[in-house]
């Protein structure tokens, strides 16, 4: 028995050796830094907020519903960032403006698992001059509402898309709900290895929740968010820790959204929209791990 408890405590006290030489372990990097940092992410948290600019590839547009079934081809759009101001300070103001907000776990040294919130904007270019495909009837959805002069049987055509034919807008907005994985590597350390420059390259995954306000042929509004599609992303970024576990960080990220039930008319299993998105994203935050 004596010899059993003396294998089994032997056991345990190499495991708890090997799990904190684990824990305290600076993965490498892929670039070959000078010094190194005093002490392993792993098993830190970490947190970030901050704000965005983005931009849009030209895409389709597919409406459909009660006497109607039409495409609008290679869209143009873009964002809509605040203007510098209060409300970025504002406590009860600052989800107004573009916004990025992510929680993240430190799986490994050099790795995280994430959950994030990117509230983008996106805002169709009205009047703008674009190809159509498809029909519209003289009067669409239900009740009826009438189209006037877009009525028709359409084959390429350009159309001029004014605000009496469509409004579409994701303005409160174009939200990414996403899981994500993280890689870092030094580029810098100080003698200290205190202060460290490093990169952050990831990948996510995860839901469209916009709030889309749009309104076709007149009807419409601001509707509540749902969950519209799915899509994906890549991202490559910067971070430099500057004092204790704070640190800015500057992203680029690009992604592809697919959007299956987007709200037109608000008159829910009548009218809606599809729509793909490729959008690409640039943020700056301020960070903390702990």
């Amino acid at each position: 028995m004596k010899k059993i408890i003396l294998t089994l405590s032997s056991l345990l006290l190499g495991g708890i050796v090997v799990f904190a030489q684990e824990q305290g372990q600076i993965a490498k990097s892929i670039f070959k830094t000078k010094n190194q940092r005093l002490e392993s992410n792993k098993g830190k948290f970490f947190a970030y907020w901050g704000y965005n600019f983005s931009s849009y590839a030209k895409s389709d547009i597919h409406f459909t519903g009660p006497n109607y079934d039409f495409t609008l081809h290679d869209v143009k759009a873009g964002d809509r960032p605040t203007k510098l101001s209060m409300t970025y300070i504002n406590p009860g103001r600052i989800t107004v403006p573009q916004f990025n907000l992510h929680f993240g776990y430190f799986i490994k040294d050099n790795y995280s698992i994430s959950l994030g919130w990117d509230h983008m904007k996106y805002v169709m270019d009205v009047p703008q001059s674009v190809r159509i495909t498809g029909y519209i009837g003289d009067e669409i959805s239900n009740p009826g509402l009438p189209t006037g002069s877009k009525a028709g049987t359409y084959n390429g055509e350009y159309i001029t898309v004014d605000s009496a034919m469509l409004t579409f807008e994701h303005t409160d907005g174009y939200n990414f709900a996403s899981i994500g994985l993280e890689r870092y590597d030094d580029i810098y350390v100080n003698r200290k290895g205190k202060q460290v420059l490093n990169t952050e390259t990831g990948l996510d995954v995860g839901l469209l929740i916009p709030r889309t306000d749009a309104h076709l042929f007149g009807e419409g509004g601001n509707h509540y968010w749902n969950i519209a599609g799915y899509g994906a992303s890549a991202k490559v970024g910067v971070q430099y820790h500057f004092w204790k576990g704070l640190y800015l960080q500057g992203t680029f990220k690009t992604g592809y959204t697919d959007l299956r039930n987007i709200r037109t008319t608000g008159r829910r299993g009548v009218d809606k929209a599809t729509q793909g998105i490729w959008f690409f994203e640039n943020f700056w935050v301020l960070g903390v791990r702990f």
